[in-house]
Order: C-alpha cells, then structure tokens, then sequence
C-alpha cells in the first residue's frame, strides 16, 4: 500500500510518524509521512522542544504531493493526534480529495483524545469535532476504551463489560466506520491479561494477552498502523498478528528497561509476528 500518514514526529524515540512509519515500511509498505509537529522527544517526559506546524503548513505539504499528482495513487491515509481543529480539517479535506481520485481508498483514524489515567488531554472542541466530523468520515477507527465511551456518549464502566463493549462499538460503526479496533479493554480476561477487540462486518474477534509492567508512549501508535496494514489479510488475521508484534515490543523494551519502545530490537516479530496468542469470535 501507499499510505499516507498525517501525525506528530519526534528527533528522538517513537510516536507519531516516528512510530508509524518504520514498521510499515519493514511490512513491505511505502508511507508519506506528513508531520503535525516535530518536536525533540515525546511529551511523556513533562518537557520538550521543536514546532508545532500550522495547520496551513500541513496543508502546504500535502498539496506539494498533489502537485506531483500522487493523490491519487494513495490507498489510505493514516492519521493520529490531531492537535488542534485546523489540523483535523486539514485531514477531512484530504481524505475528501484522496476518495475523489481513488474511490478504493481508505482512512484509518486513531481518535487520540485520552485515556483512562489521564482524562482528555487535547484541546477543547477537539473530542467533539473527532466524534462527530472525523470519525464518520473513517473506514477503520482504532479508540482504546477510554476514547470509545466518549464515541458512543457512554459511561467508561460501560465498555468494561463485554455486552456494553459491542453495544459501544455499534454505536461508533452506525456513526459511519465499518471496522473498529478496542486497544487497552480491561474487566474481560483475568487480572493479568489486556485484551483487544476488533470489529467488522464479518463479526466480533477478541484477543487477550498477558498484561505487562511497563507504561510507554507510542505503543497505541505502533498499533493502529499494523492493524490498518494487516487488514487485507482479514480483520482475524490482523488482530492476531497485531496483538503478537505489540506484545513482543513491548516485552523487548520491558527486558531492555528501556523509556522507548524498542521498534528496531522487535522488527523481526514486526515482519514475522508469532501469532501465539488466540483469537476468538465473539459475534
């Protein structure tokens, strides 16, 4: 595929951009990086440097690729955090553009808005412009649990349970999505275990993996884009074959003791993933 991906960038460790793009491109992938921002280290850290891109500079950027007419030649666009609603138009209308050149086309959006620990952490009208404008526009969404219950305007308890999960994943496909990834889903394995529920038309697939000591920035990034480039395989396969990669970089950077996720160390389970962990249908 020909991706795409408008995100943040960092000089040093893995989110965004610098997250998304080097596994894709060890899966066989040509990725576009358009930066939001290009900062010198995450925001994990409490301080940082670099700019924060207009949203007419992204803009900039993209119509330097249509004038090479390429546009049309993108099979999916990829976003993540969209700092600000400048941005988050700039991504509306160029997945606009990208659909009217090539029909086949697909968006990926990974709704960062928050999560759990944290609450939101974007700027005011950010959360409400996502669920009602960005997400609906998306073919493939990637929410952890936190960001779904604010898609679907319910409770976070809601979507602990398996019956009001699906139910909250409806509610985000009816919107507009036809395929749904759940990252960090707790309340439905044991203590020890995370679980990751994918949705689509073909049905309902969790899978579980062993829950790790370790707390990491980038790890949501490094998701969406293995889910959106396993996909064609089938919503079964990739889940399987994005819980196996995630799960061996994280334990890579856990066993290093490391602050970053360790994309480099774990490129051979990023392009030959296991598969050691079971998915079942659940719909």
């Amino acid at each position: 595929m020909r991706i795409l991906s408008i995100q943040s960038s960092v000089a040093y460790g893995h989110v965004g951009n610098s997250a998304a793009t080097f596994p894709l491109q060890r899966l066989g992938h040509d990725v576009w990086p358009v930066l939001t921002v290009h900062f010198s280290n995450h925001t994990g850290y409490g301080s940082w440097r670099g700019p924060v891109f207009d949203a007419a500079v992204v803009a900039d950027v993209i119509e330097g690729i249509a004038d090479r007419g390429m546009l049309g030649t993108v099979d999916a666009v990829l976003t993540g955090y969209q700092g600000s609603p400048g941005v988050a138009e700039v991504v509306l209308d160029t997945v606009a553009r990208v659909r009217a050149l090539n029909p086949a086309a697909i968006y990926c959006c990974d709704p960062v808005m928050g999560d759990v620990d944290r609450g939101m952490f974007v700027l005011p009208g950010v959360p409400e412009l996502i669920r009602d404008r960005v997400v609906p526009s998306a073919d493939i969404v990637t929410p952890n649990a936190f960001e779904l219950a604010f898609l679907a305007g319910v409770p976070v308890a809601a979507v602990g349970q398996m019956p009001g999960l699906l139910a909250a994943v409806e509610r985000v496909r009816a919107a507009g999505p036809s395929t749904v990834l759940v990252t960090s889903v707790d309340g439905l394995g044991a203590e020890d275990e995370i679980c990751m529920l994918a949705v689509d038309p073909t049905g309902a697939f969790l899978v579980r993996t062993p829950r790790l000591p370790i707390a990491v920035n980038g790890a949501g990034d490094v998701t969406a884009a293995l889910f959106l480039a396993h996909l064609p395989d089938g919503i079964e396969v990739a889940l399987g074959r994005v819980a196996s990669s995630v799960h061996a970089i994280l334990r890579r950077t856990l066993d290093a003791g490391a602050r970053e996720i360790q994309l480099v160390q774990a490129q051979d389970e990023i392009a030959h993933p296991a598969n050691e962990f079971a998915v079942t249908r659940i719909g």
